[in-house]
């Protein structure tokens, strides 16, 4: 894993203990400390022989969690030393509860028995999908108007990535690097820089952005649609070229606005009510941004 990763304690995930971690700046994925998260699910007195008992056994019983497992350096709680930790993603830490046998588990299991049967009623239901993702802006803050504009952007990016697999784009990472194409050529930024600029983390780019930065970003990828349709470019290479010329786009009427507003429209803010906070390593709220 790279070496830029970050080490951090998050707080108040279970029962309020500490539960140490990394987050991974290339894979966008925090990995947890699986001693720590088995010291709060168990009544074990030693936590490490507990999960070396679980991990014989989910090896013996063939489990893909244990392949799953990575180790990395995290700072221990007794003598502030780093040692190699077995840790696992967000996916892992969840499959790993439902393995652990103990009462405090139990409310975790529910909950993610509870999230299955949601999405298995979004599948009949695609209304009840929307409406969740509507309830869950209205939650955080944002207008019924913003939230019109958001979802009809996320079609307007369906629109584009159904042109770019009519003209040979299928597998993710090509999808990135057109997108990041966009990106850089309108911002300066590929999304993984922007993200970081604003000191995002798994947190959507557009939920962080301004509305002039958004209204760029989908002028970009409109103009990278209509072009692609017009010209229908095959591959990655030739798409590229294409999707390069859509940010040249939003560059030129971010340049022109810019000029006449003397200041640049690219901005460090975003909506989250918590920044991350390296030196102290750990999330701490902060006031909304209006």
């Amino acid at each position: 894993m790279a070496e830029n990763n970050k080490l951090e304690t998050i707080s108040n995930l279970f029962e309020g203990k500490e539960i140490r971690s990394v987050w991974s700046v290339e894979k966008e994925e925090y990995y947890f400390s699986v001693i720590d998260v088995i010291s709060v699910l168990t009544d074990s007195k030693i936590p490490r022989n507990y999960w070396s008992d679980l991990k014989r056994k989910l090896m013996d019983e063939g489990s893909e969690l244990h392949e799953k497992i990575v180790q990395l350096k995290l700072k221990s709680n007794k003598d502030g030393k780093n040692y190699l930790t077995d840790t696992l993603d967000t996916k892992g830490i969840l499959r790993l509860i439902e393995s652990v046998s103990s009462p405090k588990a139990e409310p975790f299991k529910l909950w993610l028995a509870q999230m299955g049967i949601d999405r298995i009623d979004e599948v009949f239901d695609p209304e009840i999908a929307i409406r969740r993702a509507i309830n869950y802006y209205r939650n955080k803050g944002y207008s019924d108007r913003w939230i019109e504009a958001r979802l009809k952007g996320i079609l307007d990016r369906n629109k584009l990535t159904d042109v770019w697999k009519e003209n040979g784009i299928n597998e993710n990472f090509e999808f990135a690097v057109l997108t990041n194409e966009i990106y850089k050529t309108w911002s300066g930024m590929k999304a993984s820089e922007y993200k970081n600029y604003k000191g995002l983390r798994k947190e959507s780019l557009r939920d962080n952005m301004s509305d002039i930065e958004v209204a760029l970003t989908d002028l970009g990828e409109i103009a990278t649609r209509e072009l692609a349709k017009k010209h229908k470019p095959y591959g990655l290479k030739e798409n590229k070229k294409v999707a390069k010329a859509g940010g040249e786009v939003a560059k030129t009427a971010r340049d022109n606005l810019e000029q006449k507003l003397g200041e640049t429209i690219i901005s460090s803010n975003n909506n989250l009510n918590y920044q991350y906070l390296e030196e102290n390593k750990k999330l701490e709220s902060k006031n909304r941004r209006s």
